[in-house]
């Protein structure tokens, strides 16, 4: 789980330098369809874990929300450094919390719904509204807001099947979403795409985005195949330090003193949900917000 933490922020880093040349949309279906290329074969490999349709409506519904999480993720790693952006989008298990009451009819007791609100705060610590404030600023919210969302669809669909079953369905309909939207936008005249025109080294990082997110699904579904959920569950946070290093190592990059209070208290929120959660649950009922944090492509 801690090797997925950190191999995470690498792909992230690589899609970041990917938007010096390309628009989000491209690099988002670059990213998907290198990642099915290196996860399909890794789940023939496995097979024997494969479990349950693949192909249903509540995959192809992943699918989207899949898309959607990347193409917000990826505008902002555009236009933030990627530790803010990987700091706003960890109030997604807090977003989960919330939404498990109403859609799955989970029972939200006050001391985690007090402490989804302390981490809302820290987000908008981290976002900080007022003057100077840029809506672009809220794309992180909105991939966190999907990614809850999906979730939910996948808690529901991993029901029949195995977590790698759901990792590759999800990343072949995202995959087609990706081609039909970027086409579309391109007959639209909003986006112009020309592979050939991408360098070698475009190439080499759109390869190893999709590497990275390909190797990190499997070692996450590695990591709960032997370990339970809330033991696991604290080490997904690794990946904002793994983001700030990669950030500051390659593009200079450093949260100021108010993100890093806003993280702090992020951090805090979603850890103290995780005690909580390992307090009020058996270890065999424990596929919270956390266990399925990742099951599904990001």
């Amino acid at each position: 789980m801690a090797t997925a933490m950190v191999l995470l922020p690498l792909g992230d880093t690589l899609s970041k330098l990917l938007t010096e040349t390309l628009n989000p949309i491209e690099i988002t279906a670059g990213r998907v369809l290198a990642q099915a290329a290196f996860l399909l074969p890794a789940a023939v490999m496995l097979r024997s874990r494969l479990r349950g349709a693949m192909f249903s409506p509540i995959i192809a519904l992943s699918g989207l929300l899949v898309m959607i999480t990347l193409i917000c993720l990826i505008s902002a790693f555009a236009v933030m450094p990627i530790a803010t952006a990987i700091a706003i989008f960890f109030v997604e298990p807090l977003i989960l919390t919330v939404l498990a009451g109403p859609l799955l009819g989970e029972i939200v007791g006050a001391r985690r719904l007090a402490a989804v609100g302390v981490g809302l705060l820290g987000a908008l610590i981290v976002i900080r509204p007022g003057p100077g404030f840029e809506i672009a600023a809220l794309l992180p919210l909105i991939a966190a807001t999907s990614y809850a969302l999906n979730m939910i669809v996948l808690r529901r669909a991993s029901r029949t099947r195995s977590g790698l079953t759901v990792q590759c369905g999800a990343t072949i309909y995202a995959c087609i979403g990706m081609v039909v939207l970027s086409f579309g936008l391109q007959e639209a005249g909003l986006v112009a795409l020309d592979p050939g025109a991408l360098t070698a080294s475009g190439w080499v990082l759109i390869l190893g985005s999709g590497f990275f997110a390909a190797a990190s699904y499997v070692l996450i579904a590695e990591a709960f195949r032997h370990a339970e959920a809330g033991l696991l569950a604290p080490f997904q946070y690794l990946e904002i330090c793994g983001a700030t290093a990669a950030g500051y190592l390659v593009f200079g990059d450093l949260p100021d003193g108010m993100t890093w209070a806003g993280i702090a208290v992020i951090l805090a929120s979603g850890l103290y949900v995780v005690y909580r959660e390992r307090s009020r649950a058996p270890a065999s009922l424990e596929p919270t917000a956390h266990k399925s944090r990742r099951i599904s492509p990001r």
